[in-house]
Order: C-alpha cells, then structure tokens, then sequence
C-alpha cells in the first residue's frame, strides 16, 4: 500500500506540471523547478527511516547536482532552437549531462567532497 501512495503522490506531481505546461508552459517549468520532488522524497523518506540525518544528507546532495541538470536543459534548448530534433537533441543533452557529472564526480573524489 506503501508503494502505491507513493506512486499516486509522484504522479500527480507530474501530471500537474506536464498539464500546466501544455497551457502555461512557463508555469510548468516553475512546478518542477520548485523542489517539489524532493519535499515529497524528503517526506517519504523521513517516513521510511524517521532519520533526519538521513534527509539532511539527501537535502545536502541535492544543490551539487543541479548544476549537472542545468547542463542538460542548456544543452537541450540550444540544440532544439537549432531545429536538431527532439530524439537527437534529448540524446545528446543527456550525454553532456552524464559527461557533466563524470566530471563532477572525478573533481568531487579528487577534493573530498
């Protein structure tokens, strides 16, 4: 029953942005780039767990990996505005985005993070 609330929960979430977007697109963009998804994970998990250590340490890991995102829908939108084409360009933005976090990945292990 668990599983099913949170599948109901995290559908809703995006079925009320992917809705909103087709009228309001810049509306849609707001409700995903509001932390939406991670209120509702950060709420899960604390249910599942009840260890605020647990979900600071998720909150904390979050900021890091929106710059990755970014990389990734920069990416998307320059290739899309150069009439790519939406298979290729959502392929190629996400291979920056996984290039992007390699990288991230490498410098974070080389510094400590």
């Amino acid at each position: 029953m668990q599983y099913a609330i949170k599948i109901l929960i995290t559908s809703i979430v995006v079925l009320l942005a992917s809705e909103t977007a087709k009228r309001f697109p810049v509306l849609g963009g707001i409700i995903i780039a509001l932390p939406t998804t991670s209120l509702v994970v950060m709420c899960f998990l604390y249910y599942d767990t009840k260890n605020v250590a647990k979900v600071a340490e998720f909150s904390r890991s979050i900021p890091p990996i929106i710059m990755v995102s970014i990389a990734f829908f920069y990416g998307f939108s320059y290739l899309i505005d150069r009439n790519v084409g939406f298979v290729i360009s959502m392929l190629i933005a996400l291979l920056l985005m996984f290039s992007v976090y390699g990288l991230y990945l490498f410098l974070a292990t080389r510094i400590g993070l």
